[in-house]
């Protein structure tokens, strides 16, 4: 996702610029992706996070980095980002949460 502005720190309201909470956030994940730690062009064994996908309407799909492994919820179900934040960084948007939670 590209940035309408620049910040140096991760933070929900930069979240909310990208992300509204007035509409259902689906997750489009079908495995949880592993990151790991890379030292001069060599993956290590050190796992630095987890990635899933999500969308909203009107906003493409988009990346969520997670430090704890979270749980995969079902494919296209509708969740809860908990404590969902953003970065910018030049043109792109980052952003982590600490856990996503299916919504009934």
């Amino acid at each position: 996702m590209k940035s309408k502005n620049s910040q140096s720190a991760y933070n929900e309201e930069t979240a909310k610029r990208y992300i509204s909470d007035d509409k259902p956030i689906f997750n489009v994940s079908s495995e949880l992706e592993t990151q790991y730690n890379w030292i001069d062009g060599k993956r290590t064994d050190e796992v630095t996070g987890y990635k899933l996908f999500f969308t909203q309407e009107g906003v493409n799909p988009f990346a969520v980095k997670f430090e704890k492994k979270p749980s995969l919820p079902p494919f296209l179900s509708e969740v809860k980002l908990e404590r969902l934040e953003a970065i910018e960084i030049k043109s792109n948007v980052y952003f982590r949460s600490e856990g996503a939670r299916v919504v009934k």
